[in-house]
């Protein structure tokens, strides 16, 4: 007897890079979660099956099939869940889309990137080791360099957001998410000339 998917296949992945739990909610290394906030609120969906050790939603974007997910691994091995969905849907590299946090961009500077290294970046660098390099578009999010010499760089990704960082760095990832949405309705060119 054959069983068919209910759905289309999926054509592209989002992977939103942060860490779970309240403790992390609202950091600097959680602008990537963060941004799924809004592209929740934008296309009405909840980011909350639990698949390929993530948080996860399906949802059409355009004419595409796009799986939506937030690692629950924590920061530094989110590659393993970006390769099971990987693997499962035979995605290629190129349709997988990640958002993250930067320190070496101004906090609220966009930038998007067709690939690149991981540029010290945990998250990315478990990615590019996990899932066949380093040539898979990406969305960076700048969150700020530590302000002096007495902070260590895990404890800035780690503080809480507030006053001017936070509203620049909060609509920084509301363009993050509609820079989503035009990357894969209308290709990456267009978003990258709109938003870097």
């Amino acid at each position: 007897m054959l069983f068919r998917r209910k759905n289309q296949p999926i054509s592209w992945i989002i992977v939103f890079l942060g860490n779970p739990g309240k403790r992390y909610e609202n950091t600097r290394h959680n602008a990537g979660f963060i941004t799924a906030d809004f592209l929740e609120r934008n296309i009405g969906t909840k980011i909350d099956k639990i698949k390929y050790k993530s948080l996860t939603s399906t949802v059409t974007i355009g004419e595409q099939q796009v799986m939506l997910i937030k690692p629950q691994t924590y920061m530094n091995l989110s590659g393993s869940p970006a390769k099971q969905a990987m693997d499962y849907w035979k995605v290629p590299l190129t349709n997988l889309l990640v958002v993250s946090d930067d320190i070496a961009m101004p906090a609220g500077k966009l930038r998007i990137r067709r690939s690149g290294s991981a540029g010290g970046h945990n998250g990315l660098k478990d990615i590019i080791a996990k899932c066949g390099g380093d040539g898979f578009p990406r969305i960076k999010i700048g969150v700020g360099a530590p302000p002096n010499d007495d902070w260590e760089v895990y404890d800035w990704v780690l503080s809480t957001l507030s006053g001017e960082d936070e509203k620049t760095i909060k609509a920084a990832a509301v363009e993050a998410a509609a820079a989503l949405e035009m990357i894969i309705t209308q290709g990456i060119d267009q978003a990258m000339l709109k938003y870097n």
